[in-house]
This record gives structure tokens, sequence and C-alpha cells, in this order.
């Protein structure tokens, strides 16, 4: 009995039959069915819980990636003077010439 709910199943869900042609040519209510496929078929709740833990995990990985930026633009904003080393911290006296 199981291999034959599981082909009426494969018949509606892969190959695009009717559930109505389904149940004509099998002799199956046409209620039957409609709970053998939604047995069968992935609940939608399930599948939009798994977009949202996907839809996050892309939201937290865009924002440190925002953030890694952003520490590098307030770098490169930063004058030059404020960087150790550079030119202007060195005395006018004691500058090579370029």
């Amino acid at each position: 009995m199981q291999e034959f709910k599981e082909e009426a199943v494969r018949l509606i869900v892969d190959r695009g039959y009717s559930v109505a042609e389904v149940s004509t040519r099998l002799g199956v209510s046409a209620h039957s069915l409609y709970k053998w496929v939604k047995a069968v078929k992935p609940d939608k709740s399930e599948k939009l819980a798994a977009e949202l833990i996907e839809a996050v995990s892309e939201i937290l990985r865009l924002r440190a990636q925002l953030r890694r930026t952003e520490e590098v633009r307030d770098i490169l904003k930063r004058p030059r003077s404020t960087l150790p080393g550079s030119p202007s911290k060195v005395p006018l006296h004691q500058r090579t010439p370029a």
C-alpha cells in the first residue's frame, strides 16, 4: 500500500499530473491524494524558517564587512600628522632635503 501511495504522489509532484487526473486513473479520492501529497511535501513554514536564517546570516556578514570598511575609511581619513613616524612630527631643522 505504501508503494502505491508513493507512486500516486510521484505522479502529482514529479510528473505534473493534476490531483483530479490521478484520482480518476487510480480510483482514489482527491481528498486522500491531497493528504498524501501534503505529508510528503516540506511544510512552507520550514522553508520560510530556513530562508529567514539565511537572511539573518547574510545581514550579520554584511554588517561585519561594513564595520571593517568603515574602520579602514576612518584610518585613511586621519591627517597624516597623526600617524606615527609622519614627516610633520620631525622638526624642520632635522628633515633631510628631498
